[in-house]
């Protein structure tokens, strides 16, 4: 058998998410199905992880064994993407790995961007690819409560009541706040995340701007570790798996 890794970008938007369910479009039953029919065999794609419905991603991390040694890699990319190119999902890159890699455990980080667009008037170009907020939202106020994430906490608070983790302790390595006319870019990078624990995070972060909460209550809020006392969490359409690094 040999093992590719693919790298994947997606708009999350018309998917139920990355995982195969047995109801729904979702983003890794399109693409296995797709290789399984190139390849003329069944082919079982593994994920770096799972994103929710609608989140998109830039570079997102996935492997498959294959029976047959795929030769010519750039055919490989230009008839797999002869499939794809409708479904708003294309594969950037194909590479050959050792049966030791695996696209979800060998993974060292992940790196989440999650993007709000600050302004007044609605969204023509950035449909659901960001979060609309009207009201004007404090930087500053944002990027002291993004420093209070950094670090091995318990991210309880942040976490959805349906997540699977066997623990909520997770190390934060960075949070970084960046903007640009109207488009606040946050950028999250740890080993692994909860389930909701980004969206989470920003709606909290977004409160914050917003001066609905000082930066002692967003504190309260973390260490409660209760779940009913955190933000309702940022949409999906704003979040991306922006890269995994191995």
């Amino acid at each position: 058998m040999f093992r590719y890794q693919i790298l994947i970008e997606y708009a999350g938007t018309s998917f139920r998410g990355w995982q195969i369910q047995k109801k729904g479009k979702t983003i890794q039953g399109l693409i296995q199905d797709k290789i399984s029919r190139l390849l003329k065999e069944k082919i079982i794609l593994f994920g770096s992880g799972r994103t929710d419905t609608g989140v998109h991603a830039i570079e997102q991390s996935a492997h498959f064994d294959s029976k047959n040694k795929i030769i010519q890699t750039d055919k490989f990319l230009k008839s797999i993407n002869h499939f794809l190119n409708k479904e708003e999902v294309t594969v950037l890159k194909i590479r050959k790995r050792n049966n030791n890699f695996h696209a979800r455990f060998s993974a060292k980080m992940r790196i989440y961007n999650y993007i709000i667009i600050n302004r007044l008037s609605g969204l023509v170009l950035d449909k659901d690819k960001g979060w609309h907020v009207i009201k004007k939202l404090d930087l500053s106020a944002m990027k002291k409560g993004a420093k209070k994430l950094i670090g091995t906490k318990d991210f309880s608070t942040f976490r959805a009541s349906s997540c699977r983790a066997k623990s909520p302790i997770k190390t934060m390595k960075s949070v970084i706040i960046k903007s640009s006319k109207n488009k606040i870019e946050i950028e999250f990078k740890s080993q692994s995340f909860l389930q909701q624990q980004v969206r989470s995070m920003v709606g909290c972060l977004k409160y914050l701007g917003e001066k609905k909460w000082s930066l002692k209550k967003f504190e309260n809020v973390m260490k409660s570790k209760k779940r009913v006392l955190c933000a309702p969490p940022a949409p999906s359409e704003g979040l991306y798996l922006a890269r995994v690094i191995y």
